[in-house]
């Protein structure tokens, strides 16, 4: 939202008529819903929430809300929040769901911070989850990194707000797991890069323990050079493209492998679309200098 994407400005209908920043906020999520999410069809997505959804905008939150009201309140959704509180009618952009053992939360964390009433309803879920023996594992997504990771200079970390709420909700988490003696996975985007084993940082060594983390940030966005610390991860890549598949197991343990994409796997009709040439500069040229790598947004 803070400048116009390169996908939507090769689109045959905009490629010789350069769109105004106006112009291309006024369609761009309107854009996402028709060039991506109905892309998967009846395979169901929940959305969480990232910072440039909050680029100017006067009401991010109620805008973003009824936009994607189809996602962030799908009826399991709805019914998971109205088992939790029958008093609470109206959709989060957090929010939780149960399935076979699992607990999938998505916190918001979009504006670099978890606000009080997200904090009281997340130790509240885990609070459930604990007394719960029929939830065997936690999977918390959110956009940025929580603090004190490896993307250190690219998380929660870059406010004094969101340090101080996403340690608290790092130390539940790892609480939750010493406690329920229950497994806990922990995912994040922002950086645009892979890296497997995130928390692997002397911090948090030395502040409880670590706990599994990703960043996935490889679904199109400009790709980043790899922090310097990058050799602590248990994986990490960068210029590449993928996605992180995660298969569950009976005893609630998730095994999750980055399956990487590459010019091959771009369906003819994507290609004949944003022509060839412009799928190949997607691959080959999309990327962040590491001389003008710095702290990106």
């Amino acid at each position: 939202m803070s400048d116009v994407d390169e996908d939507i400005q090769h689109e045959p209908e905009h490629l010789g008529k350069p769109l105004t920043i106006p112009a291309y906020r006024a369609l761009a999520w309107q854009d996402f819903v028709l060039s991506q999410l109905a892309s998967f069809g009846s395979f169901p997505v929940y959305l969480a929430r990232g910072n440039h959804e909050m680029i100017s905008l006067i009401h991010p939150d109620s805008d973003y809300l009824a936009t994607f009201a189809p996602w962030i309140d799908r009826p399991n959704l709805r019914s998971q929040r109205l088992a939790d509180n029958p008093a609470d009618l109206n959709p989060h952009i957090y929010y939780h769901w149960n399935e076979n053992g699992v607990d999938f939360i998505s916190l918001d964390n979009a504006s670099f911070d978890f606000d009080p009433a997200q904090m009281a309803w997340f130790e509240k879920t885990l609070a459930k989850d604990t007394a719960d023996p029929a939830i065997v594992t936690i999977v918390a997504g959110m956009h940025e990194a929580l603090p004190e990771s490896i993307s250190r200079g690219h998380s929660m970390n870059q406010t004094e707000r969101g340090t101080e709420s996403g340690r608290r909700a790092y130390s539940d988490l790892l609480n939750f797991q010493n406690q329920a003696h229950k497994r806990v996975y922990v995912l994040a985007s922002h950086s645009h890069y892979f890296m497997d084993g995130i928390f692997n940082t002397t911090y948090w060594r030395e502040h409880g323990g670590v706990l599994p983390g990703w960043i996935v940030g490889t679904a199109g966005a400009q790709r980043y050079p790899l922090p310097p610390e990058k050799s602590s991860a248990k994986a990490a890549k960068t210029h590449v493209y993928g996605f992180l598949l995660g298969t569950v197991r009976p005893s609630g343990e998730i095994r999750f492998n980055f399956k990487q994409l590459d010019e091959r796997d771009v369906p003819a009709a994507v290609k004949a679309r944003y022509t060839s040439p412009f799928v190949h500069w997607c691959f080959a040229e999309n990327a962040l200098s590491i001389q003008n790598s710095g702290d990106p947004n």
